[in-house]
């Protein structure tokens, strides 16, 4: 077939800034292909958005109910609409992607109030919740009825399945719901080693976040129910929250490529195993410091400033905090031993001229 698209980017330009700069899984292509051709029902009464309810309730429990989404920022606010009221509020981490990177959308398009918390290292805890988990009686303040953690957290860090009980249990009791934004859990999965039902239904987690796109998927994610009795009115508020896609098949035939098997695994065991690389060899160049336990697909490290603003000519990277001189460096499914490789060296090279 005949076509005027052309190519307009160099592959052979790398980088470590995202995990969202790797194109697409080839395994994740081809069922796109598959799924293509003929008609098939619209707004998920497709066959292929029917077939992953099993798909994700053999990862999640017989309970689970999937609805896919566009985005991360779509699948966080749907899930927190659906746990919370009019008067509610959400519990986070400061560092949570739901409060420093979704340009407010919880609060002004979901209508929720974000109590965050700050954290060493992006994990909250009970001692942690406990700080913003009162005043349910108060008309003068927004209700606590949600905690919400990031699993593996922004900062690169993974809680164990008793981690997250203990959050679940402290919530629980106090009649709140817990929502987990997974939008690298299979990268925490690998990690750990355990199935990602581990620290998400059996933990008692509510609600999930399903990320796909940072995982090989084009485009994606899903909120996962996996207590129904804890949310109310789903499709209506993935409708309500322009969440609801007319050819949702050609999302959920994603899904069945990433966790049908076990691509879900491999990508992340593959982009852990990178940024371990990464971490040990710039462990060995003297000035770099490593700040977090490199434990998900992320590096986080302080350099001189014009160390990096140098690296950042030859390989894309993002300041993570640029008054302190701290960056975070992304590896991905696709990054290679030689990526990684070559970017130890400009390290070395640059920090020698530093």
């Amino acid at each position: 077939m005949k076509t005027d698209a052309k190519r307009r980017h160099d592959t052979g330009v790398r980088g470590f800034a995202s995990d969202n700069y790797a194109g697409v899984h080839p395994e994740i292509l081809a069922a796109l292909a598959l799924a293509n051709g003929g008609h098939q029902v619209s707004y998920g009464e497709d066959e292929y958005t029917d077939h992953i309810q099993q798909v994700f309730r053999s990862h999640f429990g017989g309970c689970a109910q999937a609805f896919p989404v566009f985005n991360g920022t779509g699948a966080n606010v749907v899930a927190l609409q659906a746990l919370t009221d009019r008067w509610g509020a959400v519990i986070c981490a400061r560092s949570a992607h739901i409060n420093v990177d979704e340009g407010g959308a919880p609060e002004r398009m979901g209508g929720l109030k974000l109590l965050a918390v700050p954290t060493e290292d992006g994990k909250l805890t009970p001692e942690l919740i406990e700080r913003e988990a009162w005043g349910w009686e108060d008309e003068h303040r927004a209700m606590p009825q949600v905690v919400s953690i990031t699993q593996a957290t922004e900062l690169g860090t993974v809680y164990t399945p008793d981690e997250i009980k203990d959050i679940v249990a402290f919530a629980h009791e106090r009649g709140m719901k817990v929502h987990l934004d997974g939008a690298r859990i299979a990268n925490a999965a690998a990690h750990l080693d355990v199935p990602m039902r581990a620290f998400t239904n059996v933990a008692g987690v509510d609600v999930l976040s399903y990320g796909g796109t940072k995982n090989g998927m084009m485009f994606g994610e899903a909120v996962v129910v996996l207590d129904p009795d804890a949310v109310r009115a789903m499709k209506h508020l993935r409708k309500l929250s322009m969440q609801l896609a007319s050819k949702m098949r050609f999302v959920s035939v994603q899904f069945e490529a990433l966790l049908a098997k076990d691509l879900w695994l491999r990508n992340a065991r593959h982009s852990n195993a990178m940024a371990a690389r990464l971490a040990a060899g710039v462990r060995a160049v003297d000035g770099v410091d490593i700040l977090h336990p490199v434990q998900a697909n992320g590096v986080f490290a302080r350099l001189p400033h014009d160390v990096s603003v140098r690296l950042q000519k030859q390989f894309r990277f993002y300041f993570w905090d640029e008054s302190d001189g701290v960056v975070r460096w992304m590896c991905s499914y696709d990054t290679t031993p030689d990526d990684v490789d070559a970017f130890v060296e400009a390290v070395a090279e640059e920090m020698s001229r530093a």
